[in-house]
């Protein structure tokens, strides 16, 4: 991979995180690449030549680099909009179960990534369609999850739910979450979901805190297509969260439909940590 362009995503408001963005930039300048970012990061950093519209992140880098935490490198899967650049993530947050890669190993890593030493790691994303009941159609992306759930305390909502127009089951629940095996760590995971492994390809159904106890997660094909229709109450508040970043609220009569995106997300391996070596440190296992 010849790397002449590398798109830095941070977050711009934190001056430790900006203090980074702008010893990458200098070391990335060093060795005659280019380095681009958004516009704010470009302006707090004193670099303003360097900095892009956001939303051009993505087409305009050989490589992302993202520096933060997991909801950041969410933010970046999505501007790339279906180009297959790779991803190095490194974790400047708290969690870090997909920027598991430190601070300190950033410049090592990228010397490799530079020379080809490292290998790809794909990962499913979801297609999410809001079909509304006015006719209007919007279209998402998510790395790790569409939830659907209630806005309002103490009330309960209902959704229906089918897999490939095959009538599954009417939650009544605090919401629902569709999940990829990446976003099986994430909110998943809290409302009793199971762990995925992130090599496989599939949809996890999982219902969140669900009025019937007999209501269980479901591991769906991932070839298949959630449809997920709110039935609303009077004074039901229910929204659409694609990522836990992008809300939309809901109304009666509107529909989602979840399947497997056709683009994926490419994250470089840098071989030092497995999956599960992820998953004792941050779940404490052992």
């Amino acid at each position: 991979m010849s790397v002449r362009t590398v798109g830095i995503v941070t977050k711009p408001q934190r001056k430790d995180v900006a203090r980074v963005a702008s010893e990458l930039a200098d070391w990335l300048t060093a060795r005659g690449i280019r380095a681009i970012l958004d516009e704010e990061t470009a302006d707090r950093i004193g670099r303003p030549d360097a900095g892009v519209p956001v939303e051009a992140l993505g087409s305009g880098a050989d490589l992302l680099v993202v520096v933060g935490g997991d909801g950041t490198l969410l933010a970046a899967a999505r501007l790339l909009r279906g180009r297959n650049v790779p991803i190095l993530a490194i974790n400047y947050g708290s969690l870090g179960f997909l920027t598991a890669a430190p601070l300190r190993e950033l410049y090592p890593d990228l010397d490799r990534v530079l020379t080809g030493q490292w290998s790809g790691d794909f990962r499913m994303m979801l297609e999410v369609t809001i079909l509304r009941g006015t006719g209007e159609r919007e279209v998402h992306s998510a790395l790790n999850d569409l939830v659907v759930n209630k806005g309002t305390p103490a009330r309960i909502i209902e959704l229906d739910a089918s897999v490939d127009d095959v009538y599954v089951s009417t939650f009544r629940a605090d919401g629902l979450i569709v999940a990829t095996p990446t976003g099986s760590t994430a909110y998943n995971l809290s409302a009793g979901g199971p762990i995925v492994h992130p090599d496989l390809k599939a949809l996890l159904l999982t219902p969140i805190c669900s009025h019937t106890l007999t209501n269980r997660p479901i591991v769906l094909p991932a070839a298949g297509r959630v449809t997920i229709t709110f039935k609303a109450a009077e004074g039901d508040d229910v929204q659409a969260t694609i990522d836990g970043q992008v809300a939309r609220p809901l109304a009666a009569g509107d529909r989602i439909e979840v399947a497997a995106s056709s683009s994926e997300v490419h994250l470089i391996a840098t071989g030092r940590k497995t999956f599960f070596d992820v998953l004792r440190g941050k779940l404490k296992w052992g």
